[in-house]
Order: structure tokens, then C-alpha cells, then sequence
């Protein structure tokens, strides 16, 4: 059993994190957080708060330690980067102009093979596809 972590809140924090409970574009994650911070207020122990959200004992304490850093910023996650893009919009504007102004038609698979040799692009006929119909 570690050190004892209590959460002291000024009463307009306790109302922030009483109304995020309500919020509906709020992820359930930052709702269970602000809870464990609010019942960590009332002077609920850190191991009674992990069995009531069946969470890790460290997974509390690491909540908490974030609120007394970062405040309401540390209930969210960071964003997760992703993959980074293989293209620009200035070549999927090229496409389009490419399909507005040449006379012949282009299905996607051509087009593919196009910004590959012309731009040195590659994405597949499908991925194409979908870029071009996500823009309109």
C-alpha cells in the first residue's frame, strides 16, 4: 500500500468535473477520470477507488498525479499521431484538375498509375478512390 493520495478541489473544479458526468461528447474514460478525482476529494483511499472503477491501484494514482499537473487538460489522452500520409492535397488537387480539364476519362486505377509516374505518388486505385469521393 502506497502513500496516502488525497485530491483537494475548489468548489467551481468540483462543479467542472460534476458536470463532465452529464457531458455527452465527453469519451467515458475522461468521465471515470473526473469521477475518481471528485471521489478522491471526498476522501475515498486510492484502492477503494480502483476496485470501484475495476481498474489497477496505479492507474488512479497516475490520474491523479495528472489532474495535480495539468489540471483538466491531463483527464484527456494526448493524440495519438497515426500514419503519416504517403500524399499532399496539392496532388489529389492535381487529380482533379487533371479530371476537369483533360477531355478523356479516368477510372482509378489510372489515375493511380498517373500520380505515380507524374508525381511520384503511390496509392493504390482504392485509396484514390476514396480521397476523391471523401472531397466531393
Amino acid at each position: 500500500m502506497g502513500a496516502r493520495l488525497r485530491t483537494l478541489l475548489n468548489s467551481s473544479e468540483e462543479q467542472t468535473l460534476f458536470e463532465l458526468r452529464t457531458a455527452t461528447t465527453v469519451p467515458q474514460r475522461v468521465k471515470d477520470r473526473a469521477a475518481m478525482i471528485r471521489l478522491s476529494h471526498q476522501g475515498m483511499y486510492v484502492e477503494k477507488i480502483a476496485a470501484l472503477f475495476q481498474c489497477n491501484v496505479r492507474t488512479v494514482r497516475q490520474t491523479l498525479h495528472r489532474w495535480q499537473q495539468k489540471g483538466l487538460g491531463g483527464l484527456w489522452d494526448a493524440p495519438h499521431p497515426g500514419a503519416q500520409r504517403r500524399w499532399n492535397p496539392e496532388d489529389i488537387e492535381y487529380l482533379e484538375t487533371c479530371l476537369r480539364q483533360e477531355e478523356r476519362t479516368y477510372n482509378s486505377q489510372q489515375l493511380s498509375q498517373k500520380l505515380a509516374k507524374e508525381r511520384n505518388v503511390h496509392l493504390s486505385a482504392d485509396r484514390i478512390r476514396q480521397i476523391l469521393k471523401k472531397r466531393g
